[in-house]
């Protein structure tokens, strides 16, 4: 990858943690406030509104400073183009990978760190817990599938295609000084980044690597890209078809 100004570790982990430490804050907040709602509704919006436009207007502005104007150039630089059907067999394979890890290494994380989530939320109101699909249900029709279909756009398209232009693009070449550490190391920030859900890092780790590594390696950020879109797709989907039944 060409060389660039680089941020380095600290700069990235204080401007990620602090930005999604506000953005969990005020859903927390917000949670709470608005017990009218669907928790699950409210992250999404607020994502849409705040941590989002956040993570695009970091990336324009390094464009700015390093090259003039704001444009997507600091999340794309040394990105080679690639066919697309070579894209979408590493994305499907690392899906199908995703999916063998989804089966195993989840459950396992999930019983190891069972008392530790009771624990957290039960000091928590019960729409917090996103398991909890009776709490999804117990709302009017009308909020129900607008939550569904909001949750849909943003866990698809919008925070996926963001993080990726944001984690394996700017993130990554601007941290490039750590050599082939550079994407295990943003996996990492990355899997922590989601406070909001802090049971899953192990298994958000193990998913995320082989992805994040592939797509260094072939210098297309769209191979993991894509193959994000396919996994939140697919959870998306399972959590939909569990709250309309």
């Amino acid at each position: 990858m060409k060389n660039t100004t680089q941020i380095g570790l600290m700069k990235t982990t204080a401007m990620v943690f602090g930005t999604t430490g506000l953005f969990t804050a005020l859903y927390l907040i917000t949670g709470i406030a608005l017990p009218q709602l669907p928790t699950l509704l409210i992250l999404c919006l607020l994502g849409v509104l705040f941590l989002m436009p956040v993570e695009w207007f970091l990336m324009l502005r390094q464009s700015k400073i390093d090259y003039g104007k704001y444009s997507l150039k600091a999340a794309l630089i040394g990105q080679d183009k690639q066919p697309i059907i070579q894209t979408l067999f590493f994305a499907f394979v690392l899906f199908g990978v995703a999916g063998i890890f989804s089966l195993t290494v989840q459950p396992l994380e999930n019983m190891l760190l069972f008392a530790l989530r009771e624990r957290l939320l039960s000091f928590l109101p019960i729409g917090f817990d996103w398991n909890n699909i009776e709490y999804i249900k117990s709302f009017p029709k009308n909020i129900i599938l607008a939550t569904c279909a909001v949750y849909f756009i943003f866990n698809v398209f919008i925070g996926p295609i963001t993080e990726e232009f944001f984690f394996r693009g700017y993130l990554t070449v601007y941290n490039n000084k750590y050599g082939k550490w550079t994407p295990a190391i943003i996996t990492i920030v990355f899997s922590l980044y989601h406070f909001w859900l802090p049971f899953q890092n192990i298994f958000r780790i193990i998913i995320f690597l082989p992805m994040a590594y592939i797509s260094y390696q072939k210098k297309n950020l769209y191979i993991c890209m894509t193959a994000h879109i396919l996994c939140n797709l697919f959870a998306t989907l399972s959590f939909i078809i569990a709250v309309v039944n």
